[in-house]
């Protein structure tokens, strides 16, 4: 497992069910992965955004307090945010895999869902002579049905 994958498991385990928001100290975890704080950084700033469903409070000097909120969990509002918002017009391949990651890790969707919207969306499936910028609107048009079929059904039921 690679020190990035470590850090984001750590932190995830300290954000329990009930808990909505932990602190930490950047340089107590540094020190904790025997890294430099420079890597918890690039962890909270790649891992834990609004896109991944995360909102971070910095705070440096005396050791760097870092505040990470898990966002509520609101269905419907999420999903016409993610909609209007974060999908828009046009949205690359990365992006809509985190989102989809996003809806997973929230149970919005199963994760058999989440495996066949991942699908729809990844370069494979719009391997087509066009643009870029083509294929980034058109996989936001697929996005946007899959989430409004999500909000249409509700939340999923795990078996």
């Amino acid at each position: 497992m690679r020190l990035s994958d470590a850090i984001e498991q750590f932190i995830k385990t300290m954000l329990v069910d009930d808990e909505q928001q932990i602190e930490l100290k950047r340089n107590e975890l540094a020190e904790y992965f025997n890294c430099a704080p420079s890597q918890i950084n690039y962890v909270l700033a790649t891992r834990f955004t609004p896109d991944h469903g995360y909102i971070i409070e910095s705070h440096r000097g005396g050791g760097g307090c870092i505040r990470i909120f898990r966002m509520e969990q609101s269905t419907g509002d999420q999903l016409l945010y993610l909609i209007h918002e974060r999908v828009g017009e046009s949205i690359n391949a990365l992006s809509a895999s985190h989102l989809i990651q996003q809806l997973q890790e929230r149970v919005l969707v199963t994760e058999g869902e989440a495996a066949l919207m991942q699908a729809a969306v990844a370069p494979p499936a719009l391997s087509l002579p066009i643009p870029v910028e083509m294929k980034d609107a058109i996989r936001a048009k697929i996005l946007k049905n899959m989430l409004l079929e999500v909000a249409r059904k509700g939340k999923p039921q795990q078996a």
